[in-house]
């Protein structure tokens, strides 16, 4: 008798040798390896968003590079309310600040150039920044490939050092806090959108937010009562709405108010800020009646 189970089926044409053991290891199947398509990051890197520009010290007169945004690359979605610029994949505001890597000088784009710098305040930045920072200076470091919000508030700080110890307008100091701010929202922004939430500092970054964009509203305040316009590239109109969405912000709403009703009364307001002014009223009405 046949020691194999499947004995038998011979007669059906089937080949039953070699398998009579039931039990035996089991023959593996190769599998062929499937292959797994990663998903394609075709997100822009910030980097395609600008370029490297080559300018001159006023203070030194050497050459040095600076970043800026490439204006016709990079694509505007709008703005806040309180006309802090909103770009797609960048934030422009970091790179409007120049600073001088050899002694110093730093200042927001607008003001950074040399037939803005009286011969007073020429001797006040040569002994309150270049003489203290040369000595830390030996040579430029290299550029690098973007900045951080860190790095771009710091940058803005100095900007801002460099503007009291000149004894620039009032409009220069305050408009340098007001883009301080900004960044501080940028960079809670980016904070908030991180896997792991660092609560303790998207809090801090908030308050000192706030303690800028006050001393932005107070500098812009007094620069339009002592200063004739253009503000900083501003006519009055534009300032009176800044101002008023800044209060809008700071729920100083009778002083948010006063400014939308100059607004709407100028003859010399375009369509556009006023439209801008009556919806800002609209809100001032229903936050005063939410008792916001």
């Amino acid at each position: 008798m046949s020691d194999n189970l499947l004995s038998g089926l011979e007669k059906l044409g089937l080949d039953v040798s070699g398998m009579d053991n039931l039990f035996g290891e089991e023959k593996k199947v190769e599998k062929k390896e499937e292959k797994v398509e990663v998903p394609v990051d075709n997100t822009p890197k910030e980097t395609e968003f600008l370029l490297e520009k080559s300018i001159r010290c006023p203070m030194c007169e050497k050459v040095f590079k600076t970043i800026n945004i490439k204006s016709a690359r990079a694509r505007r979605l709008g703005a806040d309310p309180d006309l802090r610029p909103r770009y797609e994949y960048v934030d422009p505001t970091k790179y409007d600040v120049d600073s001088c890597p050899f002694c110093g000088y730093t200042a927001i784009g607008r003001f950074f150039p040399g037939e803005n710098l009286t011969s007073i305040q020429r001797k006040a930045l040569e002994e309150g920044v270049c003489d203290k920072l040369r000595k830390y200076i030996n040579e430029a470091p290299p550029l690098p490939e973007t900045y951080t919000y860190d790095e771009a508030i710091e940058r803005y700080k100095l900007a801002l050092y460099n503007a009291m110890v000149k004894n620039a307008k009032t409009s220069e100091k305050a408009y340098t806090c007001l883009k301080i701010s900004w960044l501080m929202r940028g960079k809670v922004e980016e904070l908030e959108a991180a896997e792991q939430k660092d609560e303790a500092l998207i809090a801090s970054t908030k308050e000192e937010e706030s303690k800028f964009y006050q001393q932005a509203y107070d500098g812009m305040t007094k620069a339009l009562s002592s200063e004739n316009t253009p503000i900083c590239g501003m006519d009055q109109s534009t300032v009176e709405y800044l101002l008023a969405q800044m209060a809008f912000k700071l729920k100083r709403y009778t002083e948010s108010s006063r400014l939308v009703s100059n607004i709407l009364v100028s003859q010399a307001a375009g369509n556009n800020v006023k439209n801008k002014a009556r919806d800002l009223k609209d809100e001032l009405v229903a936050a005063i009646k939410a008792g916001k």
